[in-house]
């Protein structure tokens, strides 16, 4: 399976600091949140992608719209349930039909 450029973690935390306008220190923030889920290098650094800067910006702006970091992350994981159920009826109807 090879991963979109979007997906792939290569970007350094100061690049994301500077496309995103974010702090470094807002960026570790919202990992401690368990908002953004960065890799780590063997050497212990921070990997990011594409998709972690449009998702750090989403943040920022809901943070800026007064929303709290428990709020957002609960609002990710209601979408990420509903996605979750939308796949499995999709997988079971597929099953179904080729039964």
């Amino acid at each position: 399976m090879t991963l979109d450029y979007k997906d792939k973690k290569v970007i350094g935390i100061g690049i994301i600091s500077e496309l995103t306008g974010l702090t470094e220190r807002q960026i570790r923030y919202y990992e401690e949140r368990k908002l953004i889920f960065p890799e780590r290098s063997n050497g212990g650094t921070r990997k990011y992608s594409f998709a972690d800067v449009e998702r750090l910006a989403d943040i920022a702006e809901k943070m800026e719209d007064g929303m709290q970091t428990f709020e957002i992350r609960k609002e990710e994981m209601k979408r990420s349930d509903v996605r979750d159920k939308m796949l499995k009826g999709q997988l079971n109807a597929a099953f179904r039909m080729r039964k």
